[in-house]
C-alpha cells in the first residue's frame, strides 16, 4: 500500500506542504556541496584558526555564488564542468608589446553564450591593447 512513498521526519514546523517542498530542493543543496568539493576543489583544508576557517568557507560561498549567477545569465544550459572547463582555457595571446591579443582558445556554443551574456567579443578578432584595458576596466565597474 506505501510501496515508493518514504516517511519525512524532520523539527521544521509550519505547513505541511511548505516542508514537502524544502525537502524536495535539498537535492540543489546537496549539489552546491557537492560542486564546492569536487569542481572546485574545496577539499581539503588544512586551516586550524577559526578567522582561516571562516576565510575558506567565504571564498568558497562566494565563488559557488559568483558560479550560480553565471550558470542564470547562461540560462542553466551548460554544466559546471562545461563551464570551468571553458572559462579555464579561455586565453588570449599578446602578438608582441606594441599590437595586441588574439585568442588563442576554440570558439564554441558556450564562448559565444558567454560573449553574448557579456557584452563584448574576444574570439574572432584582434584586440588592440588599449581596447582590452577598456574590456577590463567596464569589468570592473559597477552596473
Amino acid at each position: 500500500m506505501y510501496d515508493g512513498f518514504y516517511a519525512v521526519v524532520t523539527n521544521l514546523e509550519g505547513d505541511v506542504r511548505d516542508i514537502i517542498n524544502i525537502n524536495r530542493r535539498r537535492w540543489e543543496i546537496e549539489e552546491n556541496f557537492r560542486i564546492m568539493k569536487t569542481e572546485f576543489e574545496a577539499q581539503p583544508v588544512f586551516v586550524r584558526r577559526e578567522d582561516s576557517i571562516k576565510a575558506h568557507f567565504l571564498t568558497c560561498y562566494i565563488s559557488l555564488l559568483v558560479y550560480r549567477l553565471l550558470e542564470k545569465k547562461l540560462g542553466e544550459e551548460f554544466t559546471c564542468s562545461e563551464i570551468l572547463k571553458t572559462l579555464r582555457e579561455m586565453n588570449m595571446t599578446l602578438l608582441s608589446k606594441d599590437s595586441g591579443y588574439i585568442p588563442s582558445y576554440k570558439r564554441t556554443k558556450l564562448t559565444d553564450a558567454l560573449h553574448t551574456a557579456f557584452g563584448f567579443r574576444t574570439d574572432y578578432e584582434f584586440i588592440s591593447k588599449a581596447d582590452m584595458r577598456t574590456i577590463i576596466k567596464e569589468t570592473k565597474q559597477k552596473k
